[in-house]
């Protein structure tokens, strides 16, 4: 009865205009992993600030924090079958950050998050791919990412340093937020996930 409902709701989300439901956003694991690089991890704050700890308290899940610091989307790819252990039920994708900053081939950041969202839906996993934005210059990856997901038939978050990244108040450094930031962001990605979530 429970999967029916749950099949049922996305469904009416799909004719609402939503959009078609993530690709196993049915499936049977009981955590969400959050995957990327020192914005998942949360540079800035405490451990218990961080956008994943945030959400945490928001979905009634456990939120597994897999960040690391200065990872490029290539980075992040050779080690996603660390995820496998986890038997994630959705997997939170942040990449793109350090691949502009760092100059790298745009190809190659498109390429290593289409592998990501692959394995991550190979796992039985729901892949919701998320964007940085914040400022123009990420402009051309927030629009490969939404591509992808749309392909791939993954849940896009868009922009989340997207007022923030130009707010002192809500930030660290000149690019990390704060707590207060991360808890912005949580709030951004909880809004996207909720209707997908058991």
């Amino acid at each position: 009865m429970k999967k029916f409902l749950f099949l049922s709701a996305a469904f009416c989300l799909c004719a609402a205009g939503y959009g078609r439901a993530p690709l196993n956003a049915a499936n049977a694991g009981d955590v969400i992993i959050a995957f990327g690089d020192s914005l998942t991890a949360g540079n800035g704050a405490r451990a218990d600030e961080a956008y994943p700890a945030a959400l945490e308290s928001m979905v009634k899940m456990p939120v597994i924090n897999m960040g690391v610091s200065g990872d490029t989307a290539r980075m992040g790819a050779n080690r996603m079958r660390e995820m496998a252990q986890y038997r994630p039920y959705m997997v939170l994708i942040e990449f793109g950050g350090n691949d502009a900053i760092r100059g790298r081939p745009f190809r190659e950041t498109q390429t290593a998050i289409a592998e990501i969202i692959d394995y991550v839906q190979k796992l039985g996993a729901a892949a919701v791919v998320v964007d940085t934005g914040g400022n123009f210059k990420m402009s051309p990856y927030t629009k490969m990412m939404k591509t992808l997901a749309k392909q791939k038939r993954a849940l896009f978050v868009e922009g989340i340093m997207d007022g923030i990244f130009h707010k002192p108040q809500l930030k660290s450094d000149a690019i990390h937020p704060n707590a207060a930031g991360y808890r912005l962001i949580a709030e951004k990605i909880y809004k996207e996930i909720k209707p997908y979530l058991k």
